[in-house]
């Protein structure tokens, strides 16, 4: 690995200076288990590497009906899952949290770090968008916020500019007849990259029959993971029924742009979409009628 610099400030004003000074030659450390890889593998050459954990603004976290779900940047995927209120709230983040790597990895990694390296099979991504998350961004020009699903722009490639750092993704409060899920599909049992994946959430009406609105999301089947604009609008005014859902799984597979690589074919992943979709709409729609 090369030789960079490693600073660790405990304020957003400095860290932002100190990300600045060394522009694309500044890389951060949240969590460290993608960047630290990254760098001994030669991805990135560095001058300084911001260790941003003892940020307070990085690392809020807290969640409540009134207020939403704030997950700071450096926050670690297991204090998520392990949240009794985000087990209530947002089921659909523990579905993801849990599943980033093995009980190690989730004791470092952050899912603001997941967001940041934005591969297009980033577990926690999906869900995200599928919870309408906003990412706050503070850099030298102050803060901004930005819809996840616009965050990242292409593999390993974010809005992020130089000097820029992700403070903190923000869920919108729940509301009644509300519900959200996770799926994805690996060749092993645990710690293996997704072959496809997806989030999804449903807002139903007050009968608990009819969809108002909903958003899907899936990964690894495109150069970013796609929100589904046209699958997440079929659903709106729909009945909350296999037929739905089996029309919206198959706009899904069209907004799929899957390669082959070492884990998975074109038609397969084109196939998983599909699964995936309807297994993870099923879930939310039940999570929607509290069952």
């Amino acid at each position: 690995m090369q030789e960079f610099e490693y600073v660790a400030p405990t304020s957003l004003e400095d860290a932002v200076k100190l990300m600045a000074e060394k522009g694309p030659k500044a890389k951060a450390l949240a969590g460290g288990t993608d960047i630290l890889i990254q760098l001994r593998g030669g991805r990135y050459q560095i001058d300084r590497l911001v260790d941003v954990k003892n940020i307070p603004e990085l690392n809020q976290f807290s969640c409540s009906q009134s207020d939403g779900l704030t997950i700071g940047a450096s926050v670690q995927n297991y204090k998520i899952y392990e949240s009794s209120e985000v087990q209530r709230l947002y089921p659909a983040m523990v579905d993801c949290a849990s599943l980033v790597g093995g009980i190690q990895v989730q004791g470092r990694a952050t899912v603001g770090g997941n967001l940041c390296n934005a591969a297009p099979s980033g577990d926690t991504i999906p869900t995200l968008i599928a919870e309408s998350a906003q990412a706050l961004i503070a850099g030298p020009n102050g803060q901004r916020t930005v819809p996840v699903e616009e965050f990242c722009t292409g593999p390993g490639r974010n809005q992020l500019a130089d000097g820029e750092l992700l403070v903190s993704v923000n869920l919108p409060p729940v509301k009644p007849n509300y519900g959200a899920a996770f799926l994805r599909f690996i060749p092993r049992n645990e710690m293996d990259i997704a072959v496809a994946n997806c989030g999804a959430s449903v807002q139903l009406d007050e009968s608990r029959q009819k969809i108002v609105s909903a958003k899907i999301a899936i990964g690894s089947v495109g150069p970013t993971v796609i929100y589904c604009i046209e699958a997440s609008n079929s659903l709106a005014g729909a009945d909350a029924n296999e037929a739905s859902i089996e029309a919206a799984a198959a706009a899904a597979q069209k907004a799929a742009s899957p390669i082959n690589d070492m884990r998975g074919t074109v038609e397969q992943r084109i196939h998983l979409v599909g699964v995936l979709t309807k297994r993870v709409l099923r879930i939310a729609i039940s999570r929607a009628k509290g069952e």
